[in-house]
């Protein structure tokens, strides 16, 4: 069934938001310039996120029938849902090409990739990857490598920018926040335009970027089929989804920027030229406040049992795994002593000084995909 068009439900003033097209693709590892101003710029986030996580999430009933997996692949047989867009002819491949949307007489732009497809194609999976704090969409494809993945594996992929200075996300999970809006009519526009499948739209993003994934879930349940975040899961106020949304969220215990156990951490440092620190006498409580807590409202909102099971995946990463109902997973990676960074990529690593350590014993972009791929949207 092919979802009617609808305008956003989240409406914004042309006023209230500006473009920022101004951005360069980093060759190699970005400036310590810019990495200093990314980390300043996550103080901003202090009176948005101060209050990550907490274990009062109303329940949601998971939508629809159980969702049976194909032996050995990972896949969910969950019948596809065209977009308009799958009427249209053939459509090229495309690697982070820059395309622009109109939204509310405001322009936003995205980069593009996509498979080549043949008329009368089937519709592929499209994964919306969000940028941290100052990162923008150039660099922040360049350290997630899920341009490269998506041409690797088939599936279409919008890398949106945000808006200001520095460039970066609104949070919220209700209408004050302009950005859902954008989000909307960015995924309306790409089905109008290519052959996605509706039923597998999913969102992903690093720091501020994982704050607005987790508002997504909220907000926009019914477009979004699941979310993969990295150093940024959050319970928002206010949260509730009209179906359960799965959650595979990554964090690392030494996170000095964004902390784990929640809060902003040491910016003065950092702008110093020095390496972010943790709080004296710091230690990271998988049972405490923060990313943890927020862990467990999900798993509270989505139905699943309070005591989770954990398992190590490797050895620094243990997996935290919650017995939840069919469609409805709650999943949370620990990596023991990871920084504010993307594991597995050689970007994030060369900003050890400013980000912390990066485990390449785990890869958060293949991790996320695979996640992706087993838990489509299900029910009306």
């Amino acid at each position: 069934m092919t979802r009617p068009a609808a305008g956003p439900r989240y409406r914004m003033s042309p006023a209230n938001t500006s473009a920022n097209t101004s951005c360069t693709r980093p060759a190699g590892a970005r400036s310590r310039t810019v990495a200093l101003a990314a980390v300043a710029a996550l103080g901003l986030l202090v009176a948005a996120c101060g209050g990550q996580g907490g274990d009062d999430a109303t329940p949601t009933t998971a939508a629809g029938g159980p969702t049976t997996t194909t032996p050995g692949t990972g896949v969910a047989e969950v019948a596809a849902e065209p977009s308009p867009g799958c009427s249209l002819g053939a459509t090229p491949a495309a690697l982070d090409e820059r395309r622009t949307l109109a939204v509310d007489g405001t322009e936003r732009w995205y980069l593009w990739t996509a498979p080549e497809r043949s008329a009368g194609g089937a519709p592929v999976p499209l994964v919306l990857d969000f940028h941290g704090l100052a990162e923008g969409a150039e660099f922040h494809g360049a350290m997630s490598g899920f341009p490269t993945l998506a041409q690797d594996e088939g599936f279409a992929l919008a890398v949106p920018n945000g808006t200001g200075q520095p460039v970066s996300w609104g949070i919220a999970a209700d209408g004050s926040n302009r950005d859902l809006a954008v989000v909307e009519s960015l995924i309306d526009e790409i089905g109008r335009a290519n052959c996605i499948d509706l039923r597998r739209v999913h969102a992903t993003g690093l720091s501020n970027g994982a704050l607005l994934s987790s508002a997504l879930a909220c907000a926009l349940s019914d477009r979004i089929a699941s979310i993969a975040v990295v150093a940024g899961l959050s319970d928002p106020p206010g949260c509730a989804p009209e179906r359960a949304v799965p959650v595979l969220a990554v964090h690392g215990t030494d996170d000095a920027i964004l902390l784990f156990n929640g809060g902003v951490g040491d910016l003065g440092s950092a702008l110093q030229g020095g390496a972010p620190a943790l709080p004296a006498g710091y230690r990271a409580d998988l049972e405490g406040p923060g990313t943890p807590a927020a862990v467990r409202a999900w798993a509270q909102r989505n139905g699943c049992g309070a005591t989770p099971a954990d398992e190590r995946v490797a050895g620094d990463v243990l997996r935290r795994s919650y017995p939840c109902p069919a469609d409805a997973s709650v999943e949370f990676l620990v990596v023991e002593g990871g920084g504010h960074s993307w594991p597995g990529s050689d970007v994030s690593r060369s900003l050890g000084q400013i980000v912390g350590p990066t485990t390449m014993n785990l890869d958060a972009t293949t991790t996320a995909w695979e996640f992706f791929r087993a838990h489509p949207r299900t029910g009306a």
